[in-house]
């Protein structure tokens, strides 16, 4: 794990992430569907970066384009620098259905050590590796079990131990918390800010829920409605570490929640912190 202070990370001149003037379209010709118009921003070092908007707007497209699963059709993403034109080695992502992503003939063990495997990691490195991340997660106790065996909630934290457990720069999260209870939600999202400050790495967080986003995050980027393109940029100056209880209860989250509200309804917001 890393030892470095990323409660407060710092501003880098060269983006970890830039997306300028991403375009997707599925098909062509009069049958073709524009899913994404044209989306531009920068993620730096770090940073926990929320992507918000409409349903349907196109989100996971755009976080599928980001992590190279998906190509493309016009603009560019870089990430360290390198063209995105397949999964980058040093990026995670999970998904919000997490109960596929998990092999249920495998034990959490064997389900978080899977990408080490892949990779050639030795055995003793692959099993310190999980022993860490399970752990970092609070799984220690199940390690031996199924994810059939675990709640949702559970099942969530292998899949966040898999993905940290290959020690990424950036990890994407694909709305992760939208099928648990309000409890574990909150528990979880209070998890990947440790599993962030931990590991030392950078979070894009894919959600629809707007208390949630202006929680966790370091930056907001607003989408519009599909075909989506970025309609604002909300900086959240909460400071961290962040609790449950006094960070919501703050009138500086009251005002945020507002203000990103009104942004993803598309009405008029006048404040410094919201770039266009």
């Amino acid at each position: 794990m890393s030892g470095l202070d990323t409660e407060n990370p710092p501003e880098r001149r060269a983006p970890l992430l830039d997306v300028s003037g991403l375009v997707k379209t599925y098909g062509s010709g009069p049958t073709a569907k524009l899913a994404i118009e044209d989306v531009s921003f920068q993620v730096h070092d770090r940073e926990f970066l929320s992507i918000v908007g409409p349903s349907g707007a196109g989100k996971t497209t755009l976080l599928k384009c980001l992590c190279g699963l998906m190509r493309a059709t016009a603009g560019t993403a870089t990430f360290e620098g390198v063209p995105i034109d397949g999964p980058p080695a040093k990026m995670s992502l999970v998904f919000q259905d997490y109960s596929r992503s998990l092999f249920a003939w495998h034990t959490v063990e064997a389900n978080v050590a899977l990408p080490l495997k892949a990779r050639g990691m030795a055995a003793a490195e692959r099993r310190q590796r999980v022993e860490e991340a399970v752990e970092a997660v609070g799984l220690t106790d199940a390690m031996s079990r199924y994810p059939w065996q675990l709640s949702g909630g559970m099942q969530q934290r292998v899949a966040l131990a898999r993905a940290v457990a290959y020690q990424p720069d950036c990890l994407l999260l694909d709305e992760p918390f939208a099928s648990v209870d309000a409890q574990t939600r909150f528990e979880l999202e209070d998890l990947v800010l440790r599993l962030r400050r931990d590991y030392g790495i950078t979070v894009i967080f894919v959600t629809h829920d707007i208390d949630e986003a202006v929680y966790v995050s370091d930056r907001v980027v607003v989408l519009s409605k599909s075909p989506c393109r970025v309609t604002a940029t909300l900086t959240v100056d909460l400071p961290r570490p962040r609790d449950q209880i006094e960070t919501r209860a703050a009138p500086r989250f009251a005002e945020l929640r507002t203000e990103l509200f009104e942004l993803v309804r598309g009405l008029p917001v006048t404040t410094s912190e919201v770039s266009r």
